[in-house]
């Protein structure tokens, strides 16, 4: 597998991901609640996987000066917010469940979101990112966007993000194998916006995160 086939593959993933959150947003018309500036999605706590990381500092990287000095402050923000849920997590005894409910209510800017609410990379987002505000499957459990006007007990069609971070998986681990770099267990890592933005591009295929 060549990297022009690796980056094909990820291309068509978010094109099917674009594709289904159309076909849904249209189906689930009465319940989206999506639009322009919104942000509800730019605000939480996720990562990304390694294809994603490349790409997003790949067009990062390309953006004028300024934008990128005023995104890595933004950054710097967001870690230490990242910091310090992390520690809650180190002192917490609480169960799973706890856990995860406190990781999900979390609100974190994301450091790509610019003052006007505009995604300084749009075109270039995450695959959450892209079906953000229609249902989506994780672990078996459907997730629906706090804003929007689903009815619970009610059936609508969902995404299958686990089926897509599956995916997210494996070209992030042929990317790896593409690069000779033999800790493929890299593969699985899932590194946060303001850690990938910071990072030079070769560092981050290296597994060296500053």
């Amino acid at each position: 597998m060549t990297f022009i086939d690796i980056y094909q593959d990820y291309i068509d993933l978010t094109h099917k991901a674009d594709i289904a959150f159309k076909k849904t947003a249209l189906k689930i018309e009465d319940s989206f609640k999506c639009v322009p500036h919104c942000a509800e999605c730019c605000h939480a706590v996720f990562g990304v996987f390694l294809i994603e990381a490349w790409q997003i500092k790949s067009n990062f990287d390309m953006l004028d000066r300024k934008v990128r000095r005023q995104a890595l402050k933004r950054g710097e923000k967001a870690e230490k917010a990242l910091q310090k849920l992390s520690n809650k997590f180190d002192q917490s005894n609480s169960d799973q469940q706890r856990d995860h409910s406190l990781f999900s209510k979390t609100r974190v800017r994301c450091p790509l979101l610019d003052d006007k609410d505009e995604c300084i990379i749009y075109p270039f987002r995450p695959i959450t990112c892209r079906v953000y505000g229609i249902p989506t499957m994780i672990n078996g459990t459907a997730h629906v966007c706090g804003k929007s006007g689903f009815k619970r007990g009610g059936s609508y069609p969902a995404f299958d993000l686990d089926g897509a971070y599956g995916k997210l998986y494996q070209l992030s681990m042929e990317f790896l194998k593409i690069s000779q770099k033999n800790d493929l267990q890299r593969a699985s890592l899932m590194l946060s916006i303001s850690k990938v933005i910071k990072t030079p591009i070769q560092n981050l295929i290296n597994g060296h995160f500053e």
